[in-house]
């Protein structure tokens, strides 16, 4: 980078933790407001988790003996075969997560899980060299959304769009602890989700490490940080969202170069996910196509 950008940011690494500048004396709220799954009745979040799981031991069998994608397995008990079907999955690098028999009963409405149910993807997950590449074949500088634990599939959706509309290169997601790919993610992003290369990564605080030895320069959207009406976007960057309830974790926040704040003037003091996201993605899209 040169001089005049490290000069910029000289003391804006690894700032405070939040979602949005603030007034003094204000308390952090990390609600993001009616994007939260909890707004929605009990009802209608029921049928989104199971609108996409395949449950019972044949038919798990079945699915990951196919080419579909899954986005994670639940699992109530390990025993009998159950034991080979994670075995399997593991093979295919599909994530695995301990649940119990009443939570399996809720996903699977009535019908006999026997201990195991799996989430379907709605696409296949690419990769963060597949990403780099795409910037390369369209002879861009990278603009990549890293999701540090979006739970919301209508919040993620929302990003994904955004991020589609500002030619973002692609969006990097966790495999625990968030949403993955499901039909109430794709049905939010309004078919994005079609033209946007998305990976699912085990760790992102890793990934952030593995971006910045690939020449990205990552920001982290938290409070604290410089005004990102002053930061440099027309270089090869990545752009750090945070958990409607956690913001950026901190282990995040640290390995990030720098932390970048949209300015709150209202009486609420932090934006949705989504909506933070569409303001930095077009600020940092227009500032590298106009170089």
């Amino acid at each position: 980078m040169e001089e005049r950008i490290k000069k910029k940011y000289d003391g804006a690494r690894n700032g405070k933790t939040g979602g949005a500048s603030r007034k003094p004396g204000e308390s952090r709220d990390r609600r993001p407001g009616s994007g939260r799954p909890n707004d929605r009745p009990q009802r209608e979040r029921e049928f989104e988790r199971r609108e996409n799981v395949v449950v019972g031991r044949n038919a798990v069998r079945e699915l990951l003996a196919s080419d579909t994608p899954v986005d994670k397995i639940l699992v109530s008990g390990r025993e009998g075969s159950v034991v080979a079907l994670i075995a399997q999955a593991k093979e295919r690098r599909i994530p695995i997560v301990d649940s119990d028999s009443a939570a399996l009963d809720r996903l699977a409405g009535g019908e006999n899980h026997q201990g195991i149910a799996a989430y379907v993807a709605e696409k296949e997950y690419s990769t963060i060299e597949e990403i780099l590449e795409t910037a390369a074949e369209r002879g861009e500088k990278p603009l990549i959304v890293v999701c540090d634990g979006i739970e919301d599939p209508h919040n993620l959706g929302a990003v994904i769009r955004c991020a589609e509309c500002a030619g973002a290169h692609g969006v990097i997601i966790p495999e625990r602890r968030a949403c993955g790919l499901t039909p109430a993610v794709s049905k939010a992003s309004a078919g994005a989700i079609l033209h946007m290369k998305i990976a699912r990564v085990g760790n992102i605080a890793q990934t952030i490490e593995k971006l910045k030895d690939s020449g990205i320069w990552t920001f982290a959207a938290e409070a604290g940080g410089i005004d990102f009406y002053e930061a440099d976007f027309n270089l090869p960057c990545a752009i750090v969202l945070g958990g409607e309830d956690s913001g950026v974790s901190r282990l995040v926040k640290e390995r990030c170069d720098f932390t970048i704040s949209i300015p709150m003037y209202g009486h609420v003091n932090s934006l949705n996910v989504s909506t933070a996201a569409s303001v930095l993605l077009t600020r940092a899209a227009r500032m590298q196509r106009q170089g």
